[in-house]
């Protein structure tokens, strides 16, 4: 797979052959990739939303008014669903939404996220995220030189140098994560992606079963 990889100022840039990159046939990977997905949202939600039922809610059991004679229908509690402020019939209750995603599922979908982002143009690769002072105009000349119109961007490094995380942490658009810690929702999510040398042999490592 061809990249193309850019100096460390953004300014000139030259393509490069990653033999080790993930390269997949057909649609090899994509049902994996949409379950991966599937599963981080789902591991990400709290599952706490809770109501009372008729049993829990608080409130008098004594009956409303008499059986027979009053002209409206009969009513045994104060707490049933149809009551002002009764219980909740088939409400939520605290759940577990978590799925359990098996190692050689996750690395495939990561291999398919990483094959596709690359195919359409949205990985590029920098000699290194770095910049002299922690001044995000310094930084922001950089990532204009390497995407001179972008939405949403992503920054990935081995470990982010300080100066050049302070200097990118209030640019409007731009999120940072580490390449050990990046993950095939991660990829799926950012249309563009930066990634520094050092971070892309990290993420390469990872999409080959290396350590994750």
């Amino acid at each position: 797979m061809k990249l193309k990889v850019y100096t460390a100022d953004g300014t000139s840039s030259s393509e490069k052959e990653f033999a080790q990159f993930p390269s997949l046939e057909g649609d090899k990977g994509v049902a994996a990739l949409r379950q991966v997905v599937i599963a981080h949202q789902a591991n990400a939600r709290q599952g706490n939303a809770s109501t009372k039922t008729r049993a829990e809610v608080a409130g008098s059991g004594k009956k409303l008014f008499r059986q027979k004679g009053s002209g409206t229908a009969r009513q045994g509690s104060r707490r049933v669903p149809h009551q002002r402020h009764g219980g909740i019939a088939h409400g939520p209750k605290p759940r577990d939404f978590s799925q359990k995603i098996n190692r050689k599922m996750k690395t495939l979908a990561f291999q398919r996220a990483l094959f596709e982002r690359a195919n359409e143009g949205g990985l590029s690769v920098i000699e290194a995220l770095e910049v002299k002072e922690p001044k995000t105009k310094l930084f922001n000349s950089v990532l204009n030189g390497v995407l001179p119109t972008r939405g949403k961007v992503l920054l990935v490094d081995d470990a982010f140098e300080n100066n050049a995380a302070l200097a990118a942490r209030n640019i409007d658009g731009v999120s940072l994560t580490e390449a050990g810690n990046l993950s095939a929702l991660d990829v799926v999510r950012y249309r563009h992606i930066i990634v520094s040398a050092k971070g892309i042999e990290t993420i390469i490592a990872r999409a080959n079963g290396g350590e994750k």
